[in-house]
């Protein structure tokens, strides 16, 4: 059987500083991929478009004769890649709504539950939500129809069109990209050879020349994002890489996240002890420079400095979470690994600052992180229940108190580091040993 194959973004940088002329041929392509994007939006990206969209053929065709590819002189491959780019977007985009009509239907105490099998049925349908937008009369193959006619029999139609009708145009954004800093590009638009990377222009037959740091070759679909002022770029290259199986790793660990230690274990093994340092400087740097920023908005001479600080602040960072991440990899060995699924981040007070901190924290670059180093080692990821996890006794599931970083429960009278504590929780609910009587009163 062939070994499982995961994909993984490698990056590509230029060697020495592209010229001047070089950078202004790859902006060109940039601002026109770009436009042409927008021209899709525009065009396709409302209601009497859905039928278009899917699988996209459609609209490749009537863009073909709209003319824009020769009036921009732009070549094929970027003017259909970049189509295809938008119609992605789009697509995503009612992928987006009908999600969270499902959600405002599940969620709405008005309707029966008649009219809600209704409602599911049409989103389900794409036919039939495009009809129903468009206002048009619903028809499909004879076996979806008649199953249509029964649940329209049961309902009244018009009232639940209207609504999907509503929250459609609430929901619907007119897609638009001012970003004119990259552009996608195929095989057929680049070649590898010199140590570098040749790249398509719009002038016929000529090819700009990028020396790059490695001599790595791809052939796929890659994205070419420019950095004008620093005369230079980014290559993202998409590969699929083997999944390793360790026959060794064989350990059910449990996690905690935190904001100042990074990661702790059920055994209180620490990993990212100086995450809370780093992340509060570049947090309270930020700060400041915000504070500043504001104070002088009206004379301050532009933010290029901060934003490229922030920028090498934030990788050193997430450098030191990937070496974390893989130290712990290596010494737990986990077969699998269990972590508290938490909710989304709020606002916690009048604490301004205090908001600020938990904004700048890493934990959704953790988490993703530590899901695809868990994918790349064959390791399980379970996200586990996480409510009351770390005032819950891991010894006997009573409820405890936190005081100073310990967590002490009053029935059997441990003492434990809250993270520890939630650790070894994280464990018992993902290897289902959570004590009896608490899953009963949950």
């Amino acid at each position: 059987m062939a070994a499982e194959k995961i994909c993984k973004t490698v990056h590509q940088y230029n060697q020495s500083p592209i010229s001047q002329e070089d950078m202004k041929k790859l902006q060109e392509i940039a601002t026109d991929y770009s436009k042409v994007k927008n021209f899709v939006y525009a065009r396709f990206g409302g209601v009497g478009s859905l039928s278009k969209i899917y699988p996209g053929y459609t609209v490749q065709k009537e863009m073909a004769k709209t003319g824009l590819r020769e009036e921009l002189g732009l070549p094929s491959v970027y003017f259909n890649l970049a189509i295809l780019d938008a119609v992605g977007e789009i697509k995503s985009q009612w992928t987006r709504i009908k999600t969270e009509l499902s959600a405002k239907i599940n969620s709405n105490p008005g309707f029966t539950d008649d009219e809600r099998h209704y409602l599911r049925f049409v989103l389900k349908i794409s036919n039939a939500f495009e009809m129903v937008l468009n206002r048009s009369e619903v028809k499909m193959k004879p076996d979806v129809q008649a199953r249509y006619d029964l649940l329209k029999a049961a309902a009244d139609t018009q009232k639940l069109n209207n609504y999907l009708c509503r929250q459609t145009r609430k929901l619907l954004i007119r897609l638009h990209t001012d970003k004119e800093d990259g552009f996608g590009i195929t095989e057929r638009a680049y070649r590898y050879k010199d140590h570098g990377i040749y790249i398509t222009i719009k002038e016929k037959r000529r090819r700009v020349f990028v020396r790059l740091t490695d001599n790595n070759q791809y052939s796929r679909q890659l994205y070419v994002k420019l950095y004008p002022d620093k005369r230079g770029l980014e290559i993202k290259a998409p590969i699929d890489v083997g999944v390793r199986v360790h026959e060794d790793y064989t350990n059910q660990v449990g996690l905690a996240l935190g904001m100042y230690t990074m990661l702790v274990t059920d055994k209180g093994h620490v990993y990212g002890d100086k995450f809370g340092k780093l992340s509060s400087e570049i947090s309270d740097w930020v700060w400041d420079q915000n504070s500043k920023y504001l104070q002088n908005i009206h004379t301050h001479p532009g933010r290029k400095k901060y934003t490229d600080r922030k920028n090498r602040l934030t990788e050193q960072l997430h450098s030191y979470i990937n070496k974390e991440l893989n130290r712990f990899i290596q010494e737990e060995k986990p077969r699998t690994v269990y972590i508290p699924k938490l909710p989304r981040p709020g606002r916690y007070g009048g604490d301004k600052k205090a908001n600020h901190s938990v904004t700048m924290w890493q934990r959704g670059y953790i988490r993703n992180r530590l899901r695809q180093k868990c994918r790349e080692h064959s390791i399980e990821y379970v996200e586990v229940f996480g409510k009351e996890i770390s005032v819950r006794c891991a010894s006997c599931g009573s409820l405890g108190r936190k005081d100073g970083g310990i967590f002490t429960c009053p029935s059997c009278g441990i003492k434990e580091d809250i993270k520890v504590n939630a650790a070894r929780n994280a464990r018992k609910r993902g290897m289902g040993e959570t004590p009896k009587f608490w899953c009963e009163k949950n």
